[in-house]
């Protein structure tokens, strides 16, 4: 059964008219089945969910990451990844089921896999705790890197979480410390990592494992520090402003893509990528072959020092805007500070006769 979005119910009527139309039974028994009308009637769909996904809003958007039919990471590495061997524990505390990590096969070529698994139904979204990283699964995704980096073995991780766990437990076994641990594991990495948000990238249960070389991002998919709901709460003591929220934090991918927070766009099929999931599959492969192309002669070194550049590079390019009316920039006013101090070291001797004449008239005059 299929399930749809609310601003999904003409693209359900039709849907339902067309799978009746396939059935060759009706009331009256077996009847011919009209091709014709079949054709015309899926045409019409097309165009309707080409119409409403090339229109979608931030709020939208957001809904369509979290559609429950949307292929998770435990399907893109089964499907993309031969002989995945998945590990487990963190040597420390314990498993967490909500991160599946292990070694593969991609190309040929051996590949350390991580992907934050939300789960298919309820009894596997309460195994996976929905996609929520406790810190033993922080601390097995950077044992398993450190081992990556000791075999230079390429990183590929699937990002798909709304957040960090925020539990008591969590925070007692050090869940700030292990985020941390895990940006720090990722950033000083000599091997190439590559990132893909598939459907939420939240907060810093995202970033710990997204601090890539390359952050690619499906076309529906959203990343941000906080969920729109949690952002009106805080701003404006209202969850039902979710839609200003969203539009206000930037977290989808053609904007992020804009301001270079991610590197590339994965187009999905017309109406998301949980209505192909062959060709989203297809989709993925191909920018992960020319991802790891790019890296393929780059050395240890090299590689570290594009990371780190990448994401020092960050809001230098296009530049953040302040909250202020004439809206100056912040990296307009670091070159005017940096102007100011370029040209009083320049011309430090002359402003200091300046200072001493202006001390000496002040002091005759007094």
């Amino acid at each position: 059964m299929k399930n749809y979005l609310n601003f999904e119910t003409d693209i359900k009527d039709l849907e339902n008219e067309l799978n009746q139309l396939k059935d060759p039974y009706n009331q009256e028994g077996l009847s011919e089945v009209e091709t014709e009308k079949i054709s015309k009637l899926q045409n019409e769909i097309n165009d309707k969910l080409k119409n409403i996904y090339s229109n979608l809003d931030q709020w939208q958007t957001t809904l369509v990451a979290r559609h429950e039919d949307r292929p998770k990471a435990k399907f893109f590495i089964y499907n993309i990844f031969e002989n995945f061997i998945p590990l487990s524990g963190d040597r420390y505390y314990g498993e967490d089921k909500s991160v599946l990590a292990g070694f593969g096969k991609f190309e040929n070529k051996s590949v350390l896999v991580i992907g934050q698994e939300k789960g298919e139904d309820l009894d596997s979204r309460l195994k996976r705790n929905f996609g929520m990283m406790r810190p033993e699964g922080y601390r097995k995704c950077i044992r398993l890197m450190k081992l990556a980096n000791k075999f230079n073995i390429p990183v590929i991780s699937f990002i798909d979480t709304p957040g960090a766990y925020p539990g008591i437990g969590a925070e007692q076994r050090g869940q700030a410390e292990a985020i941390a641990s895990s940006i720090e594991c990722c950033m000083s990495l000599k091997v190439p990592i590559i990132s893909i948000i598939i459907g939420e990238g939240g907060s810093g249960g995202a970033i710990a494992l997204a601090s890539a070389n390359k952050v690619l991002m499906l076309e529906n998919a959203i990343y941000s520090v906080i969920s729109p709901e949690g952002c009106a709460s805080i701003l404006w003591r209202d969850p039902s402003k979710s839609l200003e929220a969203a539009k206000a934090m930037k977290l989808t991918a053609n904007e992020l893509l804009k301001i270079r927070i991610i590197d590339e766009i994965i187009q999905e099929p017309i109406g998301g990528a949980h209505r192909n999931k062959k060709q989203i599959i297809s989709s993925i492969k191909t920018a992960l072959i020319k991802s790891l192309e790019e890296f393929k002669n780059y050395t240890r070194e090299e590689i570290f020092e594009q990371r780190k550049k990448k994401f020092l590079n960050i809001g230098r390019q296009k530049s953040f805007i302040t909250f202020s009316k004439d809206e100056i920039s912040l990296v307009e006013k670091d070159n005017f500070f940096a102007l100011v101090k370029k040209n009083c070291l320049k011309y430090k001797n002359k402003l200091i006769i300046a200072f001493l004449l202006f001390v000496i008239v002040g002091l005759f005059i007094i």
